[in-house]
């Protein structure tokens, strides 16, 4: 078989070859699409906006410091004193900076700031019918610290989300990768199958310009009837229109792995692969226990429900009982004199706590909870059904390799028949006990056995391939494929874009 189908690919390559096509092996395709696939690029970008998220979370946690500066902010404006019940004019001319630093407080979902304000401020007042005028320097700093009390870490669980969140796109990115092996895979055998069918369609056409030829000889020397050369005519005509069906079936399918890869849409190649298909020994349970603890969808669906338990802590904190503690101490000064502004300064400290209390919500808070609880065990009956779906695929995939296997010999028998029965029946042919119509019919069959047996091998590789990807357990090599490698990638990857 192996000799059959490198005689075919150097037929094909002797008869269409040109200068500007190159060959193209699947690890070539497969290395094209890391970095040309517009799924895989998808996929890495929303990789990287979790990411970057959960940097932005991280580099939130951390002091802000800010600076506000207000050159100069006048205003002249009618008033009304309460003190003495009468209406005077306020003028009033500033300028002041203010230098904050804020700094959250993870463990406590708490702030703590300090804030310094210095400025100057010239204000005139004809208040109690003086006429007042105040020209000074001031300062005002402040430590606060702000501490909700009797509820949840607001800090802590978002930080938390986007962890989960970046985790979840890790394995988007490194499940996309696997699939993207599968597809890459199917769309290169397509190609082949397409350039293969085309060689055996060539190949036939030979044929039947042989049998042409002889038919031909016998009718011109009378020793054939004129409708054998008729029949003869159509079996040729039958065989260049095969051709040309198989080269644009071959055109079709090298654009749509093209496509797929993100290839020039006019750059030409020639696929070469090797499609033999070796029979991999494979264990049924240890397929299933490793794809158990391994697949990554399971980890997915862990992750959904731990979302989904988050979801139940704010449900939770709808209308509870909750309270907000403010500590402020600070220290002000002014002076007409810029060096003595804390000549005679003012401690002005406080203390705010404030508690929220709610009295009767008409029982929103209470089917809230119950419809978050219904959401959670929905998520949990999705991982117990992932769980199955995945014995059941390892199930399907195996038993699918055991029966390509059975495939393949009885395609291989199959092909061996047809050539000895064309072989008979050409020779047949030759010596005029049969007709053209009875040989086309062989040369036929016998196209159609070489075509099912390179399409058995073929889906015996790809349901091998989907072993790998369903058990995530190389059985050729005998080795596991450890996810952490999967998110190792997608994070060079990412750092590389």
């Amino acid at each position: 078989m192996q000799r059959i189908l490198l005689l075919s690919v150097l037929l094909f390559l002797g008869s269409t070859v040109t200068y500007s096509q190159e060959a193209l092996t699947l690890e070539k395709a497969l290395k094209i699409s890391e970095t040309g696939s517009p799924d895989l690029q998808q996929s890495l970008l929303n990789l990287e906006r979790y990411q970057k998220n959960l940097e932005a979370q991280r580099a939130a946690l951390k002091s802000k410091f800010s600076l506000d500066v207000t050159p100069l902010n006048y205003s002249n404006q009618r008033r009304f004193d309460t003190r003495v019940s009468e209406w005077y004019t306020n003028e009033s001319l500033t300028s002041n900076a203010r230098f904050l630093i804020s700094q959250p407080i993870l463990p406590t979902d708490g702030t703590i700031s300090l804030s310094n304000e210095f400025g100057w401020q010239n204000s005139t007042s004809d208040a109690i019918g003086a006429n007042n005028q105040s020209k000074r320097f001031y300062n005002n700093l402040y430590l606060n610290l702000n501490q909700p009390l009797f509820t949840y870490n607001k800090l802590k669980l978002q930080l938390k989300e986007l962890e989960l969140s970046y985790e979840n796109a890790n394995i988007s990115y490194a499940i996309q990768r696997l699939n993207l092996e599968k597809n890459v895979t199917q769309f290169f055998y397509n190609v082949y199958m397409a350039q293969n069918n085309l060689t055996i369609a060539k190949e036939e056409l030979v044929n039947t310009q042989k049998s042409y030829d002889i038919i031909k000889n016998k009718v011109d020397a009378g020793l054939a009837a004129k409708e054998e050369l008729y029949q003869a005519e159509l079996n040729l005509a039958t065989s260049k229109s095969t051709v040309q069906d198989r080269e644009v079936s071959f055109e079709n399918a090298k654009d749509q792995l093209k496509l797929y890869l993100g290839m020039d849409l006019y750059e030409d190649f020639l696929v070469l692969g090797d499609i033999a298909a070796n029979p991999v020994k494979v264990d049924l349970d240890k397929a299933i226990d490793n794809a158990l603890k391994s697949r990554m969808e399971l980890r997915q669906r862990e992750i959904s429900i731990e979302t989904s338990q988050f979801d139940m802590i704010r449900t939770k904190a709808l209308n509870e009982f909750s309270g907000d503690m403010n500590l402020r101490l600070g220290i002000t000064g002014d002076n007409e004199d810029i060096g003595q502004i804390f000549d005679s300064p003012t401690r002005s400290p406080s203390v705010n706590l404030s508690f929220n209390i709610p009295l009767f919500d008409w029982g929103e808070k209470k089917a809230r909870i119950a419809a978050q609880e219904a959401t959670i065990k929905s998520q949990e009956l999705n991982l117990r059904d992932e769980k199955n779906q995945i014995i059941i695929s390892v199930r399907q995939v195996y038993r699918n390799l055991q029966n390509q296997l059975q495939q393949i010999e009885i395609a291989k028998q199959n092909e061996i028949n047809a050539q000895l029965t064309y072989e008979i029946n050409l020779e047949r042919y030759q010596n005029g006990d049969l007709t053209g119509m009875d040989l086309n019919l062989y040369q036929t069959q016998l196209s159609q056995k070489k075509i099912a047996l390179a399409q058995a091998l073929i889906n015996y590789k790809i349901e091998l391939l989907n072993l790998k990807i369903q058990t995530l357990y190389d059985f050729e090599k005998n080795q596991p494929i450890l996810p952490a490698e999967l998110y190792l990638n997608a994070n060079e990857n990412s750092a590389k874009k």
